[in-house]
């Protein structure tokens, strides 16, 4: 069996908010959960656990790949919430898109300060 990532921990302030944040722009089944933890699932069979932590969140970068539809969809949810996006890692280039690589990429932050990337294509391919 060659190597796969199964799940990842995401911290949050609160659980239920994250997750919710996740699945709701995203476009992504309900969360469940699992013993300390709010499970995201997603289409490739990586969860994205979510566990409410008491002290500061450490942010991380979480990259989905999308279909255009996808992003179509998911980049409409994130401007009719008003949330601010960037088309760069850095934040430096607020309000646009990329299109590395011949595709389309844009950049979030989730309520906890974890910066969200959606692309339609895999860099470097």
């Amino acid at each position: 069996m060659a190597v796969q990532l199964n799940h990842t921990i995401v911290e949050a302030r609160n659980r239920e908010e994250t997750a919710r944040f996740l699945t709701d722009i995203l476009g992504l089944p309900d969360p469940v959960p699992y013993g300390p933890f709010l499970v995201v699932q997603t289409g490739n069979e990586v969860s994205l656990d979510v566990m409410g932590v008491d002290g500061p969140v450490h942010p991380q970068h979480y990259a989905f790949l999308v279909s255009d539809a996808e992003f179509d969809r998911i980049f409409e949810r994130i401007t009719s919430r008003e949330l601010p996006y960037w088309a760069d890692p850095y934040g430096r280039q607020r309000g646009r898109i990329n299109h590395n690589d011949g595709g389309r990429g844009v950049y979030w932050n989730d309520p906890n300060g974890h910066r969200l990337e959606i692309i339609t294509k895999p860099y470097g391919g």
